[in-house]
């Protein structure tokens, strides 16, 4: 029978006690876990908090400039603005003028910019249609422009500055300067030829950064918070060796050769011989740096340093180096210089013109540009000699001029020489050269037998305008003073004395020089090519320049004593004008050229 008792109730305290037993859990969870964060890792969590605050961003100063050798600027960065607009704020813009909108939205934005973008309204507005946070209305346009814009608080139109590289002098010196190139967007990135390519490092400097700490939208920065910044250090502007107007006039003169000859590229050097520094360095149809794409890729780079080819007979002066060095000649040794020579391994040479069998001396030989003569001066040195003297005088080296694309040339080791070039090399074949690697030559006659290297880097500009000269490598003494004097006047020989560079004359300065043509390899791979050279030495008595000019397949005529010794006289005077060099006051006492 059903018990009469009421039922038992759970006791309380029971239940109660389980409750504070799981929330004592919690509380030591969280307890243990406050501990966690406030001491045990505050500073690992606090750091990682700060990380994600902050915010850091490049500082860049704009690149450093190029300069010739009184400090004209030939290459310079300006600041300006590609503009752009926030396809979605440009909705919400609205212009309200006496209580009325007179102008809303992407129309009523492209109408009042495009007269200032110099656009179509229509074509302007298009653009501003869409959902897009930033798309390009018009890049690459002055700050005075941008101004202009800035003025009419345009909601959604924002600026992006770039630096833009410009060359103010157009394509003088282009060769020399280079160019830039290499970005996303065709801003300018890097150096890509000449000295903006190989003094790159020296041009920018070394960016530098600023670290802040920004506000939870991440769009502010928090004043009190932390502040760091690393200050950029400002590139160095490079001082060229260049002389703007003695690079324009060569230049100009180097165009004008090609015209009147028909040449299919003119190369023209000047250097001054008491500095080893290129004054000009000049290549035919010369790259505008503004406008690179517009010029063939081959006339982009800087050929006088690049490109090589035989010298020819301008040669011929380190084969009468040799020959008085070793004391084996002297100017007035005689020599019987038929039109064709035969040499003992059975080689025969001949003159380029037949003027039958002439007596002449060592000095005659280089005057009239004998090759049967040359090879017999070279027959009483050895192989080994014929090639140490070409190496002393820079061939199959750099001259280290500052410029990453020069050649060394070719000189191949005179072991390797075959039967016609061991004689060939004496007057300038078998072996190939740059512009200025065949200037070098008659700059260390020049100067006295002793070789300074050829550089178009003046020296480097601190901000502060400090110049820091660049080093160059020691004067190398090359030959005696005594040969190298003997040489310049059988050079002289060349100009004054009815030798081959007589259109060389310079009035009222005595001029030393030497001619050369020689063949070279075409189009076709065979030797249907000319090179037509002068080079010369001014004053003659007080040496100060030397000046070369070569011309590829001149069509009037091959010769360079008619077709660039002229246009080395025009240089060479401007040159000696501009530099203000006194002129020749005595006159030469010149070797005989031929005997009896």
């Amino acid at each position: 029978m059903p018990s009469s008792r009421a039922p038992r109730l759970a006791d309380p305290r029971l239940r109660q006690r389980l409750v504070a037993l799981a929330l004592l859990a919690v509380l030591v969870v969280f307890a243990g876990r406050l501990v966690m964060v406030q001491a045990v890792n505050a500073k690992s969590i606090a750091a990682s908090a700060l990380e994600q605050r902050l915010v850091t961003v490049p500082i860049t100063t704009p690149r450093a400039d190029i300069v010739d050798r009184d400090g004209v600027v030939l290459a310079t960065s300006v600041e300006r603005y590609n503009v752009g607009v926030n396809q979605q704020k440009i909705l919400e813009f609205k212009r309200v003028e006496d209580g009325q909108v007179v102008a809303e939205g992407p129309a009523g934005a492209a109408e009042i910019l495009a007269p200032i973008l110099d656009m179509d309204p229509d074509e302007l507005g298009a653009k501003m249609v869409g959902d897009s946070t930033f798309v390009y209305l018009k890049k690459d346009i002055s700050t005075e422009t941008w101004e202009l814009i800035s003025a009419e608080n345009i909601l959604g139109i924002e600026p992006e500055r770039v630096e833009k590289r410009i060359y103010p002098n157009g394509a003088l010196a282009g060769n020399v300067v280079g160019f830039m190139g290499g970005a996303a967007e065709g801003n300018d990135s890097v150096g890509l030829t000449g000295v903006e390519a190989a003094y790159e490092d020296e041009l920018e400097g070394t960016p530098g950064s600023r670290t802040y700490e920004k506000d939870n939208t991440g769009a502010f920065m928090i004043p009190t918070g932390v502040q760091e910044e690393t200050a950029a250090v400002p590139g160095e502007d490079v001082v060229l060796t260049i002389d703007r107007d003695i690079q324009w006039y060569a230049q100009q003169r180097a165009q004008e050769a090609m015209t009147t000859t028909g040449a299919s590229e003119a190369m023209v050097v000047v250097q001054d011989v008491t500095t080893g520094e290129i004054l000009a360095l000049v290549d035919s149809d010369s790259v505008d740096p503004n406008d690179a794409a517009a010029s063939d890729v081959e006339d982009r780079g800087a050929r006088s340093v690049s490109t090589v080819f035989e010298p020819g007979s301008t040669a011929k002066v380190i084969t009468m180096a040799a020959a008085l060095e070793e004391g084996v000649a002297t100017p007035l040794s005689r020599f019987t210089a038929p039109y064709k020579y035969t040499t003992a391994n059975d080689q025969t040479f001949r003159d380029s013109h037949d003027l039958g069998t002439q007596k002449l001396t060592l000095a005659g030989i280089l005057a009239i540009s004998s090759n049967t003569g040359t090879v017999q001066v070279g027959e009483l040195l050895t192989a080994k000699q014929r090639w140490e003297y070409l190496d002393k005088f820079g061939f199959g080296q750099t001259t280290g001029v500052g410029l990453l694309a020069e050649s060394p040339g070719i000189l191949h080791d005179y072991e390797d020489w075959d039967g016609r070039t061991t004689w060939a090399v004496t007057f300038g074949q078998g072996v190939s050269v740059t512009a200025l690697q065949a200037t070098q030559v008659y700059s260390i006659i020049a100067n006295g037998g002793v070789k300074k290297q050829p550089t178009v880097i003046k020296g480097f500009r601190d901000p502060d305008g400090t110049i820091v000269p660049a080093e160059t490598a020691e004067d190398e003494r090359v030959i005696s003073e005594s040969t190298a004097a003997q040489l310049m006047t059988m050079l002289e020989d060349v100009t004054e004395a009815g030798g081959t560079g007589v259109l060389a004359k310079i009035d009222g300065y005595r001029v030393a020089g030497k001619t050369g043509t020689a063949q070279a390899t075409g189009p076709d791979g065979k030797l249907s090519s000319y090179v037509a050279s002068f080079i010369g030495i001014a004053p003659a008595d007080d040496p100060r320049i030397v000046v070369s000019v070569i011309l590829r397949d001149p069509k009037t005529e091959i010769w360079g004593g008619t077709t660039a010794a002229p246009v080395f006289k025009d240089v060479a005077t401007f040159a000696l004008q501009t530099l203000r060099v006194p002129p020749s006051t005595s006159k030469p006492t010149l070797y005989p050229t031929t005997w009896k």
